[in-house]
């Protein structure tokens, strides 16, 4: 299966602004990526590229004042599977768990392990380890939080999310990371493309979409709370401990945003 993946924003900045990017397919599938259409501007700048601490490729640039363009897009070859399920996965203990992982069972920005560990103690501590315990914790979130746009918020946080109980897909998978934390299960979010691919139509075309990743018997497992079933098609953009270390955009000045377009279709239905 052949996805093409894609999107196109349009800023009106009342000056000139920094900006930050992390939109580039993740170099883990660098070799599905059948051919690559790079991130342009318009108007034209120059964009320089680095990796950040979590290995996600971040783009710089400069946009100027007045309407700005962005866009980037790639075909991707995906297996068309759906996403593994492992339920003989085991939970290691902290001691045994790799150093880079130990990051992931930290409190973070929107995760506050603080605020949710005695509930997720109460709720989740009698389950069986391992991956029956991640799945009860996405069986939770999927049914108590209700999906609302406009109950989305960029401040929004795990704790808050708990006790609105709505939400958008990065609220899920906050919640999600910060109880399998809680309960010493390394969790790190991730952001990328979503389409509809084994899904019963009409649908659109695919978003950018938010779960996240357990490690388990020594390798990371992802979970989707939000859909809270397998699905196909999922192209990685970034991992980080929350949606802080992975936004589309960080603008270093106010904007408006004129519009915004996203698709992860497969590659021969994006004209239909």
């Amino acid at each position: 299966m052949l996805i093409r993946v894609g999107f196109e924003l349009v800023y009106q900045f009342p000056q000139d602004t920094p900006l930050i990017l992390t939109v580039d397919v993740h170099h883990s599938r660098g070799e599905d990526i059948v051919s690559n259409e790079f991130l342009a501007t318009d108007p034209a700048v120059p964009i320089t590229g680095y990796l950040d601490g979590f290995g996600n490729w971040c783009s710089r640039l400069v946009a100027p004042s007045g309407m700005f363009r962005i866009t980037n897009g790639a075909v991707v070859r995906n297996s068309g599977l759906a996403d593994p399920v492992v339920p003989e996965a085991w939970q290691q203990t902290v001691e045994t768990l790799p150093e880079e992982t130990l990051v992931f069972l930290l409190g973070s920005r929107y995760c506050e392990t603080d605020l949710l560990s005695d509930f997720a103690w109460s709720r989740f501590g009698d389950t069986p380890l391992g991956w029956a315990r991640v799945q009860a914790i996405c069986d939770y979130v999927h049914s108590h939080i209700a999906f609302d746009y406009q109950r989305a918020s960029p401040t929004k946080t795990a704790w808050q999310a708990q006790q609105e109980g709505a939400g958008v897909c990065r609220d899920y998978a906050h919640l999600a990371v910060a109880l399998c934390r809680c309960l010493n299960m390394p969790a790190r979010y991730c952001t990328g493309y979503l389409g509809y691919m084994g899904t019963p139509v009409p649908h659109g075309l695919g978003d950018f979409a938010a779960w996240f990743e357990v490690f388990l018997s020594g390798a990371w497992h992802v979970f989707d709370p939000r859909n809270n079933e397998p699905r196909m098609g999922r192209v990685l953009i970034a991992r980080g401990r929350d949606a802080a270390d992975v936004a589309i955009a960080t603008t270093f000045g106010p904007y408006l945003l004129d519009s915004f377009r996203v698709w992860a279709v497969e590659a021969d239905k994006l004209a239909e």
